[in-house]
């Protein structure tokens, strides 16, 4: 179903659900409507289960671009194979950078170590791109790890920490106020608006975390940030 939302935005909804299914098919249509609208696409935000389109009312008209939204989503009916790149991200796994590390640990019985390991050992997808930009929303979770969010979100999270929340798994590319808790940090930049791209992530990519030490984590630039 594709909407308008209003004079330059459509959303098209392939499901009222979030069902990871769909993200071989979102990623593909991602590319297709980056491709036909080329310069008259302002913004595009996809996420589990639809994809918000802006256009440039300068270069193509509402009309035509809903038309050629409605014959690329048809196009993409049958996506089923993601060919994402594999991004893989060092994360200083520790209760100084972690300020949630041990809490996930005892509100589910385990150790710090099992935390560490349950969460490292998988290859996450990029299913969403949101909330701030280059914020990666990464699934599924181990569900042994399952945390929902804080119900007090905290004012300041820094840039790079690795976070879950539900069945979620995301890296904050920048200093903001979350609600996630918070495992650990990575120290390589996600967000540069001088660099191109500006983030490494797409939809339908694979990401990777790998546990460095905490002489690994300065090398690369980690700093330890008192929680505030």
């Amino acid at each position: 179903m594709i909407k308008a939302v209003n004079e330059t935005c459509f959303l098209i909804t392939l499901s009222d659900q979030i069902d990871l299914s769909l993200t071989a098919q979102i990623a593909q249509l991602v590319k297709l409507i980056e491709t036909e609208l080329a310069d008259a696409l302002v913004d595009i935000t996809p996420s589990y289960s639809s994809i918000l389109v802006e256009i440039d009312l300068l270069k193509i008209s509402p009309l035509v671009a809903e038309q050629q939204l409605i014959a690329l989503s048809q196009q993409t009916s049958q996506a089923s194979d993601l060919t994402g790149k594999l991004i893989e991200l060092p994360v200083y796994y520790d209760m100084t950078v972690g300020w949630d590390l041990n809490k996930v640990a005892c509100d589910n019985n385990l150790s710090v170590n099992d935390v560490i390991n349950i969460h490292s050992e998988k290859i996450y997808q990029v299913c969403a791109i949101g909330f701030a930009p280059g914020f990666a929303f990464l699934a599924e979770l181990n569900e042994r790890i399952n945390q929902p969010r804080h119900i007090c979100p905290r004012a300041f999270v820094p840039a790079g920490s690795v976070a879950i929340a539900d069945k979620q798994s995301a890296v904050y590319p920048s200093d903001s106020p979350g609600g996630w808790h918070i495992i650990g940090n990575c120290p390589i930049s996600l967000f540069n608006i001088k660099h191109t791209p500006i983030s490494p992530f797409k939809i339908g990519d694979r990401v990777k975390f790998t546990a460095i030490n905490l002489q690994q984590f300065i090398d690369l630039g980690g700093k330890i940030i008192d929680e505030q």
